[in-house]
């Protein structure tokens, strides 16, 4: 297992602590899916792609924001 420098993470989580975090409002929630949909441009469907992963976060953080707030439609 790596060994985990904290500093070091501190400071690159500081730079991105404003664009990956769990969305709590609708406002916090849009903005999570701007920046996967420009992620989604990005990467495309290259799994290799560097920023690969963190698309794969960021829509499980805007999956989680919509189970947990988004009433679901009734099945009729």
């Amino acid at each position: 297992m790596q060994n985990l420098d904290v500093s070091k993470t501190v400071d690159a989580w500081s730079s991105l602590a404003d664009t990956v975090f769990v969305p709590h409002t609708e406002a916090e929630y849009q903005k999570l899916v701007t920046l996967l949909d420009r992620l989604i441009d990005e990467v495309g469907e290259n799994e290799s792609h560097p920023l690969a992963s963190l698309m794969e976060i960021v829509g499980v953080l805007i999956e989680k924001y919509e189970d947990e707030s988004v009433p679901e439609l009734p099945i009729e």
